[in-house]
């Protein structure tokens, strides 16, 4: 009886087949998360900057100077103090900056990501 019942039961489970494409996927996201999470993590080290920077307040050359002396400490290298855009609205200061970084995953295909913040956001 018991063999009768395991003779008709469908086989449950993954085919080597399905598995290689499962771990195939999973390694391409992997690389890709790999690649991707410096950046964000750079662009994120770049909005505390300048908001400290704004918070510590002076002169847009004062203020430059302070963020990239914590670009050197934050790891920050895809901005300088230059690439600020610093507006002053009589006691508002408003510190923003924008940047393309592209990463390239395999042969002639890259991943292109539009940073952007200001501290009015």
């Amino acid at each position: 009886m018991t063999s009768t019942l395991w003779a008709h039961r469908k086989q449950q489970g993954l085919s080597l087949t399905g598995l290689i494409l499962a771990l195939v996927l999973i390694g391409g996201v992997a690389v890709l998360a790999m690649k991707v999470v410096p950046t964000v993590t750079e662009y994120l080290s770049a909005k505390k900057a300048i908001a400290s920077v704004k918070a510590a307040g002076g002169s847009p050359a004062e203020m430059r100077a302070a963020f990239n002396r914590q670009a050197e400490v934050g790891y920050i290298t895809s901005l300088k103090g230059s690439d600020l855009d610093i507006v002053r609205n009589g006691d508002n200061v408003q510190i923003g900056f924008s940047y393309q970084k592209q990463i390239p995953l395999v042969g002639p295909v890259s991943l292109l990501i539009d940073y952007e913040a200001s501290t009015d956001r």
